[in-house]
């Protein structure tokens, strides 16, 4: 069975990551690490549950409550904050960013101790936020949150780590998808909302492409490390498929994410301006010809996470402002 080596005997994984990063740093300014570290355009797969539910409720000229709309947005920042930064802490646990990526937040400060506390104060004062957004609306948004935080451990937290395993894509589905939009919809809703409990129905047929989309895009973050991924033992979908075979099936997710948005619009559950969400097929396009042509060279296909991010991003926002205009262009529901 493989090893993860930590260089030399008797040194340790974070000794040999803060020497990556202060040899990458005499290139590559600073700032640029960081800007790479924070990840910010990330955060859009965070925010997108509660701007559909926004878009749906819109859409059937329901109240939105913009307060808690507001407080949901902030909530989610801080819960990805956590589950980014406790992801590097166990990378840096295994050695798999050892050498690949030194803008790690770890390796950046070349200390785990102050990530760890920041991590988890960004989850303090993201359950906190949740808890009293759920007091104003239902218990229930909570517990979903709750368990979509889970989902986010189970992928990488010890001794779980089930993205070791392939199975982050599905983990990151199902956290994106049904339960974060089930609770973005209970917090917008006035709480006489929803008598029957949870609307799984209404939060699968909403969040099920959106959360597709999110998930292309953990999907694309292991194209340029393949190598990597397999040396320390971690079996993505990646390494499992090949970078040939997973190129290919780039397609069928754009197909899959706008085919399951036409549904609702062809039984007459949403407005035609919903197709707004096509939008993103440009970027969609560009990353399928991207890996195609390059998907077994990791210097060329580096960014394919952002250009699958692109994609994400301006799907979820051209559905959720296409649901919210059906209304305002006099365009009624079935």
């Amino acid at each position: 069975m493989y090893k993860p080596s930590s260089g030399k005997k008797g040194e340790n994984p974070m000794q040999n990551q803060q020497a990556v990063a202060s040899l990458y740093h005499k290139n590559v300014e600073k700032r640029l690490l960081w800007k790479a570290a924070i990840k910010w355009p990330l955060y859009s797969v965070a925010v997108m549950p509660v701007l559909l539910a926004a878009g749906w409720r819109y859409s059937t000229s329901d109240i939105v409550r913009l307060d808690q709309l507001f407080g949901f947005l902030m909530a989610s920042v801080l819960l990805l904050l956590w589950e980014n930064l406790t992801n590097d802490l166990f990378d840096a646990d295994t050695g798999i960013d050892e050498f690949n990526k030194p803008h790690s937040v770890v390796a950046l400060l070349g200390k785990r101790q102050p990530v760890r506390h920041l991590a988890y104060a960004s989850l303090f004062l993201g359950l906190s936020l949740i808890l009293i957004l759920a007091l104003r609306s239902k218990p229930a948004v909570l517990i979903l949150v709750l368990v979509s935080c889970a989902l986010g451990y189970l992928y990488q937290g010890p001794p779980f780590r089930l993205g070791y395993k392939g199975l982050g894509e599905p983990l990151c589905w199902l956290a994106f998808g049904p339960f974060a939009t089930a609770a973005a919809l209970l917090v917008l809703s006035p709480s006489n909302s929803f008598p029957s409990g949870i609307p799984w129905k209404t939060a699968t047929t909403l969040g099920a492409g959106p959360a597709l989309a999110t998930t292309l895009v953990l999907f694309c973050s292991h194209f340029h490390q393949v190598a990597e991924d397999a040396a320390h033992g971690k079996q993505s979908p990646l390494v499992r498929l090949g970078t040939k075979r997973a190129a290919a099936l780039i397609p069928w997710f754009l197909i899959m994410t706008i085919g399951l948005e036409l549904g609702p619009i062809l039984l007459g559950h949403w407005p035609i301006t919903a197709l707004l969400g096509i939008i993103a097929l440009p970027s969609g396009i560009s990353l399928t010809r991207l890996l195609n042509t390059h998907h077994n060279h990791p210097e060329k296909v580096s960014g394919s996470k952002f250009l699958a991010l692109r994609f994400q991003a301006l799907n979820g926002l051209g559905l959720s402002l296409g649901l919210a205009l059906g209304p305002a262009l006099g365009i009624e529901l079935m």
